[in-house]
């Protein structure tokens, strides 16, 4: 079964852009000396004449002008042939003879459709743009993958049951292998074990490279993320990482491309049981067969019978997940407030910093014993956990049309999480896990309950070369339009692919559309893998376009510039945030300086102080609290240095000013804990006349929560 992406509201023709036909005058009008000149009056009478004729509405129609085309057209074709000086010598003697009723006025149609094809070059070329946007089977787009009977084996099991243990293996000990991980961390992760298991590896990801031997004797082995991996090289074994990701729906698309378009003898893939009908169904459209071998999990875990309740109750081993930043800030200030140690893990910290929290939190001999963190931690980081504390059980999610809404985490996000606790070979090798508020626990234990939910599609995305060739048909349209075109056209076998969500893309697109860009770089521009939320990391990725537009290198002299390096210590959660983002921003730099390395042309020294960065990113990170109070009290300070519109100092004395509510907007600030500093300001600074108020009716999360009854809706 296939099937095309449209909305009954929406018009394709829309989304074409016309092209102005232009005139090619003679230095004689022929036309009128042969039949004489033509009022403009009666041309005008004649075209209205012509386009109000049933006929030729049914004729345009035939020939693909739906009533929108329609308009645009006559709209144009008339202007085309009243202003013109000289008409083209055959419409001029055909509207002539109209006139003298030597003619009908449907002898205008050629010249209607001839005009209409030059503003709508696609009315000539739709069934070739149809044929380039088939989908329907993604397996042909890799054909040194066809030319050889891959052995495909699934690792299937829960977190911590060894599944990719075993696959890494037979990775470690083939003459030649790949292993594609969703994360720069578990990439990073298997580069290490295998070096020190004696095996040349190599590290590929998108921003950095890394040889067991060097840059010109590359090891037979690679660790790489999935994005990067390659499917023109031979490897005898290639392994797949937590394949139950090809249903992401932003980045679903790699998994399904690694799956299909990997070259190896054997394709070992490793992930949840809940994935394997879909590949068996996606290989049998190769003609490979699927060998399951299934894990369970090596230590036991146990979901209580109360929930926390209340910060007081958090223990050594705990870990809180939280589904926001705010919630991470809120609940770490609140345990660190009752005199223990936090480590946190969120997703935008840098991957050093992480691995120096999840270090500072496993070191036996360390004094933080608890850990705050986002799901960041269901993957990619080895954890001493001995339960695992879900702060909340709802979390915002994308589907596959790009659509966000607010619901309650699925059964695999549940199981993959709750899975973190009582790792075999830590210290705490029977896992706990519970929710902090009551009427929280009876859906945790219903979702950990259940077998994780059957995939039943997998993500795919339209290649570079499919856009290029969209491109040579409709060379005015941006690369925005021919995207929109290409989906709107799209025909994808719905049984088991689904087309992944290109808000991202389509956003960069928008962002550099007027600078001037071949096809080819504007798509890869546009591929960076960019959290658009931070404006500052947006900036800096046009300031880059516009650099690479001009044929400009960018150097390391360049960029200290723009971030105004040497940077310091963050000194309030703002300036925490602003490191991260800056860190992405070189991120950004190394990420392209391995496309376009003739411009991104001094990597190293931009390598070198984003170490830098990441370190004082990690004690920023460590001092959390502190940098949370003096937000706020910063704020009333040096109110001028954080905001650009005049502010009322005593709105944000109350806790209403300009950058309070920036931070509550953000997402970097809850009013539980602005409540909460808010208590400790006037406790620390009683000689400062502050006037608390009650910024919601929420209690604070140091307090036992009432019940409650969390009913996912739908944001749009």
């Amino acid at each position: 079964m296939s099937y095309r992406l449209k909305s009954d509201d929406f018009n394709l023709s829309s989304l074409f852009i016309p092209i102005p036909v232009k005139s090619n005058p003679d230095d004689i009008n022929v036309g009128a000396e042969l039949t004489g000149d033509l009022k403009k009056t009666d041309l005008i009478r004649i075209l209205n004449k012509f386009y109000q004729t049933p006929e030729v509405k049914m004729v345009l129609q035939e020939n693909g002008l739906d009533n929108y085309l329609q308009q645009q057209v006559y709209v144009e074709f008339r202007k085309f042939c009243s202003e013109v000086k000289n008409l083209p010598v055959d419409l001029h003697i055909t509207i002539s003879d109209i006139l003298q009723g030597a003619g009908n006025v449907t002898d205008m149609l050629p010249f209607f459709l001839r005009h209409a094809r030059q503003m709508f070059p696609h009315l000539e070329c739709m069934d070739d743009l149809k044929k380039i946007s088939d989908l329907r089977n993604p397996a042909i787009w890799y054909p040194e993958a066809r030319k050889r009977k891959r052995k495909i084996i699934f690792h299937a099991g829960p977190t911590n049951s060894g599944k990719t243990y075993q696959a890494l293996q037979r990775f470690l000990n083939s003459k030649s292998g790949i292993y594609c991980g969703p994360l720069k961390l578990l990439a990073a992760e298997v580069f290490k074990k295998a070096n020190e298991h004696g095996t040349p590896c190599d590290l590929v990801t998108g921003e950095e490279r890394k040889y067991a031997i060097n840059a010109d004797n590359p090891a037979s082995h690679v660790s790489c993320t999935v994005e990067m991996s390659s499917v023109m090289h031979e490897y005898e074994v290639a392994v797949i990482d937590e394949i139950q990701l090809l249903r992401d729906p932003m980045r679903g698309w790699a998994w399904t491309r690694a799956l299909l378009g990997i070259v190896a003898d054997e394709v070992h893939v490793c992930g949840e049981e809940g994935a394997v009908d879909l590949v068996r169904s996606i290989m049998s459209t190769t003609d490979e067969n699927v060998e399951v071998f299934k894990y369970n999990r090596l230590t036991d875990l146990h979901v209580e019978n109360h929930a926390v309740r209340n910060l007081d109750n958090i223990q050594d081993g705990d870990c809180i997940v939280c589904f926001s930043k705010n919630d991470v800030y809120s609940v770490s200030t609140g345990i660190e407030s009752r005199g223990k140690e936090v480590s946190v893990i969120y997703g935008a910290l840098p991957p050093g910093t992480k691995l120096a929290q999840a270090q500072k939190f496993n070191d036996p001999t360390s004094s933080c014993k608890v850990l705050v963190a986002t799901d960041a931690i269901g993957m990619g980081l080895n954890l001493s956990i001995r339960r695992v504390i879900f702060y909340s059980l709802v979390k915002p999610t994308t589907n596959e049309k790009g659509e966000k809404s607010m619901d309650f985490i699925s059964v695999s996000q549940a199981k993959q999480i709750a899975g973190r606790a009582g790792r075999y070979g830590t210290q705490y090798e029977t896992g706990y896990v519970t929710t902090f508020r009551p009427d929280d626990l009876p859906k945790l234990k219903e979702l950990v309950s259940q077998t994780p939910e059957p995939i039943d599609k997998a993500g795919i995305h339209p290649t570079a070369e499919q856009i290029e060739l969209y491109s040579y048909h409709l060379q005015q349209s941006s690369l925005s339009n021919l995207i929109d075109i290409f989906i709107y056209l799209s025909t994808v076998d719905d049984s088991l692919y689904f087309l992944c969500a290109i808000e991202d893309f389509k956003f960069l697109a928008n962002m550099i559309q007027h600078i001037p860009l071949n096809l080819r770089a504007r798509y890869m521009f546009c591929c960076a893998p960019i959290n658009r939320r931070m404006p500052f990391v947006c900036s800096m990725f046009r300031k880059y376009a516009i650099q690479y537009s001009k044929n400009e290198p960018i150097t390391f002299e360049w960029i200290c510039r723009q971030i105004g390096w040497p940077l310091t210590l963050p000194k309030n959660i703002l300036a925490l945030v602003h490191l991260e983002m800056v860190f992405d921003v070189l991120d950004l730099y190394l990420w392209f300086s391995y496309r376009f390395p003739d411009i991104f042309v001094e990597p190293e020294p931009v390598r070198h102080i984003q170490a830098q960065l990441d370190s004082l990113i990690q004690q920023g990170v460590v001092q959390i609290t502190r940098l949370l109070k003096n937000s706020d009290r910063s704020n009333a300070i040096h109110i001028e240095d954080d905001v650009d519109e005049p502010v009322d100092t005593k709105e944000v004395a109350h806790g209403k000013g300009n950058l309070t509510k920036r931070l509550l907007r953000e997402g970097l600030l809850t009013p539980e804990i602005l409540e909460q500093l808010q208590k400790e300001w006037i406790n620390e600074n009683r000689d400062i006349k502050v006037k608390t108020v009650k910024t919601s009716s929420s209690p604070s999360t140091h307090s036992t929560p009432p019940p409650r009854t969390v009913k996912p809706r739908k944001k749009r």
